[in-house]
């Protein structure tokens, strides 16, 4: 996946890098959702959760044009996207048996 990091309309917060953030996509578990609402819809806004390969739990907001990535925002998981996540990993493990 190319990522298009120039001239980024985030800064990364709390000790997150951009490299958290790239190695978030490439997470087995990956978690990524096209926004129910039309203000995102609209703008081909999509969610993606996921981990870095240190661990670190980061949600962004991106949008594609199928060749490079460009993340508008992302940061950290809050405790539901932690809980969301977990359970989404326990689903797809679950689901392996």
């Amino acid at each position: 996946m190319d990522f298009d990091w120039n001239n980024p309309s985030f800064t990364p917060a709390d000790g997150l890098t951009l490299q958290d953030v790239e190695e978030s996509f490439d997470d087995a578990f990956v978690v990524r959702l096209l926004p129910d609402s039309a203000r995102f819809a609209g703008q081909a806004r999509y969610f993606n959760l996921g981990r870095s390969a240190s661990g670190v739990g980061v949600f962004s907001l991106y949008r594609t044009n199928g060749k490079q990535v460009r993340v508008i925002f992302a940061r950290e998981f809050l405790q539901e996207e932690q809980f969301f996540y977990k359970r989404r990993v326990t689903q797809l493990l679950d689901h392996k048996d």
